[in-house]
């Protein structure tokens, strides 16, 4: 079973279920042990590059940083928690330090469950997997879809337009009130390109019958099989054993909305 053949509306409702379950818990083995055994998953049963991931990975790894960092240097604490460091008016205490922890791990966990979801699932297969299985509107999903094909073309016609100002003598802005001068030599050409795009986009789905009805014939059809609900079924239940080991280890705690 591969994560790149799960139905991705399923895949998605996993996904949104296992960040509801862990951001109920606060505790610093919970979000550990789903962050290892997410890891785990997308690299034994998703054709996922390591490079890419770790890419994508470590400017989060660098937020939960700041964020442990700043729940310790900033965290409040009672007189009855056990004190492991003073300097100062800086006091670090053993449940203050679990409570960085926890939060910093969260964000992990909820990054490795997103990038789980993002890097095994193509765009175009998640637009028809929720117009065919979440009734999403076809004028808004081919109108997203549109847009994301776009994107490329939008960052072609940029290089262009910045080749031929730079071959015909236009200097590179400087000064802000310069800055402000290029951006709208960009963003009018721009913005004209992309409206005779749409235009042309739409007269063309007109032209082949296109009136965005909700009972409408697909050609490539998103099923839904057993083995998209035991994907849901496994990772939700990674989640509750990881709950249920932290609760048999002793550190298990629920969220009361403060740090």
């Amino acid at each position: 079973m591969l994560l790149h053949d799960i139905n991705p509306s399923i895949k998605a409702l996993a996904v949104v279920v296992c960040v509801l379950i862990l951001s109920v818990f606060f505790d610093p083995v919970t979000p550990s042990l789903t962050l290892v055994i997410t890891i785990a998953v997308t690299f034994m049963f998703g054709r996922v590059s390591i490079k890419k991931w770790l890419l994508l990975f470590s400017p989060f790894l660098f937020m939960a940083f700041i964020y442990i960092w700043s729940a310790i240097l900033f965290s409040r604490s009672a007189e009855e928690e056990t004190i492991l460091w003073t300097w100062g008016i800086l006091t670090l205490t053993e449940e203050g330090f679990q409570r960085a922890l926890s939060l910093g791990l969260r964000v992990l966990s909820f990054t490795s469950l997103s990038l789980l979801f993002i890097l095994t699932t193509k765009p175009t297969e998640f637009l028809l997997s929720l117009m065919q299985q979440c009734r999403l509107s076809p004028k808004l999903a081919y109108g997203i879809m549109a847009g994301y094909r776009f994107l490329p073309l939008i960052k072609e016609e940029f290089e262009i337009i910045r080749s031929a100002h730079r071959i015909r003598g236009v200097s590179k802005a400087r000064s802000f009130s310069e800055k402000i001068a290029e951006l709208k030599r960009y963003a009018v050409p721009l913005l004209a390109g992309a409206i005779r795009k749409a235009e042309r986009t739409a007269m063309a789905m007109e032209s082949k019958g296109f009136t965005g009805d909700k009972n409408r014939q697909f050609y490539h059809k998103i099923t839904v099989s057993k083995k998209d609900w035991a994907f849901f079924a496994i990772m939700v239940s990674a989640v509750l054993l990881s709950a249920y080991t932290s609760w048999q280890l002793g550190y298990l705690q629920l969220y009361n909305g403060e740090l």
